[in-house]
């Protein structure tokens, strides 16, 4: 019996068309894939979802949080690009967490996070490459019962840091990329045997 290489799912924590933290989750997909990984990158813009509310929910689970359910659990990892809004995480990625978070059907509550690894990262326009937003992502993934990799990577002044071809122009920055996302490899396939 032959195993799928485990899979991570790769997304950014905001929908804007230009968005900085897109590019930088979308780079990460192609380096995954370069390292000997399998990912999958999707736009947060492509599944509105309606602000969390019990209330909807007991209406029945909304088809686009059936979708994102359905495509997490194909996978072993998220790696999350999260832009950094007053200091915290994006509206957008809680509240598609939250709805992530809720039991459904034969799954109970986190019950599709159980047992998956998680990386982050931030890319700001700004000095400080949304790092102030960091320990709480951190600290919401690890409530979420998902192994987080620690050293995630920031990147300030992301507005100039990438070339033409979506690649970072700092090779340092570059190396620190692939160093997590070695890792990230590294631990779903020790895991995953």
């Amino acid at each position: 019996m032959t195993h799928n290489p485990p899979k991570v799912l790769v997304f950014a924590g905001s929908a804007r068309e230009g968005s900085l933290n897109k590019q930088l989750a979308q780079l990460a997909t192609r380096r995954i894939e370069a390292l000997g990984g399998q990912a999958t990158f999707i736009d947060l813009k492509d599944y509105p979802c309606p602000l969390f509310d019990e209330d909807i929910e007991a209406q029945g689970m909304p088809e686009n949080v059936q979708k994102l359910r359905a495509l997490l659990a194909e996978h072993q990892a998220v790696f999350i690009a999260s832009p950094e809004y007053n200091g915290f995480i994006t509206p957008l990625l809680k509240n598609t967490l939250d709805w992530l978070s809720r039991p459904y059907g034969d799954t109970p509550g986190l019950g599709l996070f159980a047992g998956k690894w998680a990386a982050l990262v931030a890319a700001s326009p700004g000095g400080l490459g949304g790092i102030r937003a960091m320990p709480l992502g951190q600290q919401l993934l690890a409530n979420l019962s998902l192994t987080v990799l620690p050293q995630p990577l920031s990147l300030p002044q992301a507005g100039s840091a990438f070339t033409d071809g979506g690649t970072l122009k700092d090779e340092a920055t570059a190396s620190k990329l692939d160093a997590l996302c070695q890792r990230l490899v590294d631990r779903l396939a020790q895991t995953h045997r």
